[in-house]
């Protein structure tokens, strides 16, 4: 139900979409430097989510500035491996793009092996769409819904307390992992194949607690079919002001965000790169757009390539010291 609202609300936003605005700015901002044929967003998931539908909006708004069409092609698979190593041996053109993700340019290349791309050197960076906070779930039939509650209940039960991800090696997963790391406690921590399938087991009782993406959980918290415990920036989203983080609540600096970002292959010419990270930067404070990122709780959203490339360079990183220190593995 979640995915199907979610895709109906993106369609809907994408009936107004070629603006005279729109047609305006394309003007303004001028031919040289565009695109010179059809651009491709290629997705590492399937369709109907989040990260899927985003640059499906995003996306038709800059093939109006483009004036070419823009479409979205999803190559699922690996955690966002597959399409982010397809992306590499493209022409460095402008026209194949791809929506880079906290797990194929920081997780997946400190924790799978065979990973043949480097997140920092193998592609040109455009520009950061947004960062969203991961959110610490129950269902209403838990009783325990505290942090300090829930570390003395793992503390009570070591080994027995269960904690559901979307995936192993997931951000998600990560979160989980930070957090057991850091309150020093034994856990289970459960694996599933996407959000949906999480939320039904833990609707049902199968497992205690979730890590799941806030994009996934704020429809059935604001149903109020699940309980938000906590977020997992060092801020509150401004979409949910009343969920404290997991850094106000006893870890401190425990950051475990989501995030995406458009990226070329490495080589693209740098006046190609800078027209599209301005165009990019332009879709993004249209508001109907920043009204989107506001749902998903995605902030940060827009910078220059520079900013990006740092950004990734640093959660590079930090994923690979909490793979490390966590000694989570891929067959785990």
């Amino acid at each position: 139900m979640q995915r199907r609202s979610f895709t109906l609300a993106a369609t809907s936003a994408l009936a107004a979409l070629a603006t005279p605005a729109l047609v305006r700015a394309a003007n303004e901002s001028g031919a040289s430097s565009a695109p010179t044929g059809p651009v491709k967003i290629v997705v590492g998931f399937a369709p109907g989510g989040g990260t899927d539908v985003l640059a499906r909006v995003i996306g038709q708004k800059l093939g109006v500035l483009w004036n070419t069409t823009v479409i979205v092609e999803n190559k699922p698979g690996a955690t966002g491996v597959i399409a982010a190593d397809y992306v590499t041996k493209q022409p460095p053109d402008g026209t194949t793009l791809l929506m880079a993700h906290v797990n194929s340019h920081a997780i997946a290349p400190a924790l799978l092996q065979g990973v043949r791309y480097d997140p920092r050197k193998d592609f040109t960076p455009l520009t950061l769409v947004g960062v969203t906070p991961n959110m610490l779930t129950c269902s209403p039939e838990q009783k325990v819904r505290t942090l300090p509650d829930i570390v003395a209940l793992c503390r009570q039960r070591p080994g027995r307390v269960s904690f559901g991800s979307s995936g192993i090696g997931s951000a998600q997963h990560l979160a989980f992992e930070m957090f057991k790391l850091q309150a020093k406690v034994d856990a289970v921590h459960v694996p599933y194949k996407g959000s949906s399938a999480l939320i039904v087991d833990l609707l049902g009782g199968q497992i205690d607690f979730a890590f799941d993406t806030m994009t996934a959980a704020t429809p059935f918290v604001k149903q109020g079919k699940v309980i938000a415990i906590a977020q997992t920036r060092l801020q509150r989203a401004r979409s949910h002001p009343t969920v404290p983080t997991l850094a106000e609540s006893g870890f401190p600096g425990l950051d475990a965000a989501s995030w995406y970002g458009l990226v070329g292959p490495r080589g693209m010419p740098a006046p190609l790169v800078q027209r599209m990270s301005e165009d990019i930067n332009r879709v993004l404070a249209m508001p109907d757009i920043a009204q989107r990122l506001d749902e998903f709780g995605a902030e940060d959203a827009g910078g220059s390539p520079q900013k990006f490339a740092a950004f990734i360079v640093s959660e590079h990183a930090k994923w690979a010291k909490v793979v490390k220190d966590a000694g989570v593995r891929a067959d785990a």
